[in-house]
């Protein structure tokens, strides 16, 4: 059976290193919250804002190791009054848990996205 596992961050700067650190950070915490072991990951889909152009977050995610992860990138929909530098990402996890036991995680500024389940992280 394969879980999605929502996360956000938001980034203070446009730059390759706070990008990354804030992948890093995402992406540990979603792991070490959910207890999921790297072989169990299918696949990662990562969106930023526009604003967010000096490096990919899946680059950030590489450098923690997860070298055969399929990881992507795409770009977030611009809309009025969006979150300005943000990170999203939805993990793709096989897994028996039952979806009521998966935890979401949204950091930093991102915890206004979902504020009902961001208790996660």
């Amino acid at each position: 059976m394969v879980r999605g596992v929502r996360g956000a961050i938001t980034v203070e700067l446009n730059s390759a290193d706070a990008i990354g650190e804030a992948s890093r950070r995402l992406l540990s915490a979603i792991v070490d919250v959910n207890r999921i072991e790297l072989e169990q990951i299918a696949s990662v889909i990562f969106s930023a804002t526009k604003d967010l152009d000096a490096e990919t977050p899946a680059l950030g995610v590489r450098q923690m190791g997860w070298t055969t992860i399929p990881l992507f990138c795409t770009q977030e929909m611009e809309v009025p009054d969006g979150l300005p530098r943000c990170i999203r990402v939805l993990v793709h996890v096989n897994t028996e848990k039952p979806q009521s036991e998966i935890r979401h995680v949204y950091l930093d500024g991102a915890v206004v996205l979902r504020p009902d389940i961001a208790g996660g992280g």
